[in-house]
């Protein structure tokens, strides 16, 4: 059955007149760079604690959610979204000893909850429930670490979403904490040596500024379980290098241990590495990579006191070199997997062999090689899309992996290594047929010819007629892919004959570094290009047109958003900026902000602060330009975008923009960089849903979808 849209023919009686924003103060105040006065009239904004911003937030968000509230169809999208995501979801499972743990949300389940069952057959064992750990459901599992021996786990929390964590050690045998508390954890994982661990933190912040001020001097403990903080050894810091990362594991056997050095406050884009061996009774950390410089060598297995490294130094798509610790320079490394044509995305061992995925344009190639490089067997995946996972010990005799892309839920599959056979595990129940939509990939010329490719989603049988309702998403930063991955949230959206578009903008690692490297810093532009030259090729191609187009886009992709429709505002209806680094001439003076500045530049750098300037969202808003109706989304503990960049930057669209469209900002509370709990994000998501389709003038209809047929 075609689904037909009821187009409004006058628009909603709330976009005819420009609202009433709450009046934002605007001071006097300007920066001097490089010789360039920039006036920064909201700077008052950056104090998230004072009483004046937190009376701005509030006045805004009365007028955000009057605005929502009125519209007629938000809560028939939350239910639909509530619906269509309430089926059990599984994590792949990971073994420890004679146990397998994986975590599963019932359905609709705040926090995911964490189980282990003896053996594949056995009967599985609550360990933790996070939606027990604050009354709202806020504060979340971002670590879980067990021991060697199975004994005790470090379990990691993290309040209202927020990048800081608390470490806790949980007694496996009888479920019960010990007196355990390590405060001020950030950018650390938990390395177990014994009966003990390797974390990183930073020294306690300044009282009312723990969501704001600069990170610096990020220090090694090893932390001795059933101990307090105060007891915990200082293993390494380097106080005359205060923004460098330094972060510490261990291998398999737990006789290596490693430290990592990254060193991006400086612009250096890779890491060193040192390491010690517990054998041989010195704790001196010696070079495997001595400096900090341009490029990345990441740990894959120890074989035979040798180390197998991956790396991008002289592979821009990345190759796997084995290293003698005992002879480390350079001109010893020994290739074992050469760089192809594809981009190298993952590697990861288990029952000694290797698992190496690359991507192929923007889905996933996994492949078997034994421990000295010698390639064995393909995995043959269900089909076209992003398989991850296939971890684990020497001794493994399988493994497990996901796989999943736009319209396929995630499945489990287990992987035998002898063999190389692949058998489903567990499948999904979902509540939608996935042979209901079309998944295309298509390539499109950039500005400068780049052929980009996207995936376009939709429902079978959608006539292309240019009214269309598109969401345009894309990130394009940080050498992250926007791999074809499943949301049951986007199937409510294809439901209402919507159109869902990801664009592998260039900034990415859908290419490798090459790709990576034409969206970065004096580069950025490109980006931009790629996006508009996506929306420019939808339209043209009459999946939609620009009164039925939405861009959206989170962090670095709140960049783009912002940065596109400042220069081509005529191609957008709607526009959604999410957790947006939205003030590129301040971002580094804020909690790791300065870790981007390998990505970006830095204002204090002459000519960086050029190229800044001509995209920076905030700096670029003109006056007399049709924007697009906005709504800009951040949240109170976010403490890796602070929620500044987004006030600084709604604030000045309100100020410059005199049309109709509306231009609103929404502040989650107890939300951090993302929703702290899934009914933020489902309440999120209808908000956003809502706030398109009434912008565009068209109203879904829920009568139609029905229980669909048993397809998967």
């Amino acid at each position: 059955m075609k689904r037909f849209f009821l187009i409004i023919a006058l628009a909603p009686l709330m976009i005819q007149a420009q609202l009433k924003y709450p009046v934002s103060a605007k001071s006097d105040h300007t920066d001097e760079y490089h010789g360039t006065t920039v006036p920064d009239p909201y700077r008052w904004l950056e104090d998230d604690r004072s009483e004046y911003t937190a009376d701005w937030v509030t006045r805004q968000n009365k007028v955000t959610f009057d605005y929502l509230d009125q519209i007629p169809y938000r809560k028939d999208w939350q239910a639909r979204l509530e619906e269509i995501n309430n089926y059990p979801k599984f994590s792949t499972p990971f073994r420890n000893n004679a146990y397998f743990y994986f975590y599963k949300n019932d359905g609709l389940q705040n926090q995911s909850v964490l189980y282990r069952q003896k053996g594949l057959a056995g009967k599985s064992e609550l360990i933790l429930d996070p939606n027990k750990f604050s009354a709202e459901g806020t504060t979340g599992l971002g670590t879980f670490a067990i021991s060697k021996n199975g004994k005790y786990a470090v379990v990691g929390k993290s309040a209202g979403g927020s990048d800081w964590r608390t470490f806790f050690v949980m007694d496996l045998q009888t479920k019960k904490y010990l007196k355990d508390s390590l405060a001020w954890v950030k950018v650390s994982g938990a390395a177990w040596q014994g009966d003990g661990f390797f974390y990183s933190r930073y020294p306690a912040p300044e009282a009312g500024k723990e969501l704001s001020t600069k990170n610096e001097n990020h220090q090694v403990y090893y932390h001795k379980a059933g101990t307090t903080q105060d007891k915990d050894q200082l293993v390494y810091e380097d106080k005359a290098n205060p923004q460098r990362f330094h972060t510490v594991f261990t291998d398999e056997s737990e006789r290596y241990v490693f430290l990592n050095i990254s060193d991006r406050g400086k612009g250096k884009e890779g890491n060193s590495l040192w390491y010690y061996d517990s054998k041989s009774g010195n704790k001196t950390f010696l070079p495997v990579i001595r400096e900090v410089g341009d490029f990345q060598f990441s740990f894959v297995d120890e074989v035979n006191g040798q180390f197998l490294l991956q790396t991008n130094d002289g592979a821009k798509n990345r190759k796997i070199i084995l290293v003698d610790p005992l002879h480390p320079e350079k001109e010893n490394w020994k290739t074992l997997i050469p760089e192809k044509e594809e981009n190298m995305s993952s590697v990861v061992s288990a029952g000694n062999k290797l698992f190496v995925t690359y991507m192929k344009d923007v889905t996933s190639r996994v492949y078997v090689y034994d421990l000295q490089g010698n390639p064995e067997r393909e995995v043959k995946l269900p089909g076209l899309g992003t398989a991850s996972g296939f971890g684990g010990e020497r001794n493994d005799k399988f493994v497990f992996y996901t796989f999943t892309s736009v319209t396929f839920p995630p499945t489990i599959y287990k992987y035998d290594i002898a063999s190389g056979e692949t058998t489903l595990f567990r499948q999904p129940d979902v509540k939608f047929n996935p042979e209901d939509f079309v998944t295309e990939q298509v390539f499109y010329p950039s500005k400068d010819g780049t052929k980009v490719p996207m995936f376009v989603v939709y429902k079978k049988g959608m006539e292309r007629h240019g009214k269309n309702p598109t969401i345009l998403y894309g990130y394009g930063g940080f050498n992250i892919s926007s791999t074809p991955g499943f949301s049951p949230a986007r199937i409510a959206w294809l439901e209402q004959g919507g159109v869902y578009c990801i664009a592998n903008l260039r900034g990415g690692s859908e290419y490798g570094e090459k790709w990576h490297e034409a969206g970065m810093r004096q580069k950025k532009q490109n980006v931009f290009d790629d996006c508009i030259a996506g929306a420019e090729y939808l339209v043209a191609n009459k999946f939609t047109s620009p009164d039925y187009l939405a861009v959206q886009g989170g962090s670095n992709g709140g960049l783009l958003v912002g940065a596109v429709i400042n220069q081509r505002p005529d191609l957008f209806k709607v526009a959604i900026p999410q957790v947006g680094v939205m003030d590129m001439l301040r971002f580094h003076k804020f909690t790791i902000g300065w870790n981007w500045i390998p990505e970006y530049g830095s204002s204090d750098n002459k000519d960086d602060f050029q190229n800044l300037l001509k995209y920076s969202p905030i700096h670029n808003i003109r006056e007399g330009i049709q924007y697009p109706a906005t709504l800009v989304t951040t949240a109170d503990h976010d403490d890796r975008v602070v929620p500044a960049h987004s006030f600084k930057y709604a604030a000045t669209l309100q100020e410059k923009y005199k049309g109709n469209n509306p231009v609103l900002i929404r502040v989650d509370v107890n939300s951090g960089h993302g929703a702290s709990n899934l009914k933020k994000a489902l309440e999120t998501t209808a908000d956003i849903y809502s706030f398109i389709f009434y912008n565009m003038g068209v109203k879904p209809d829920f009568s139609s979808i029905s229980q669909p047929k048993k397809a998967f």
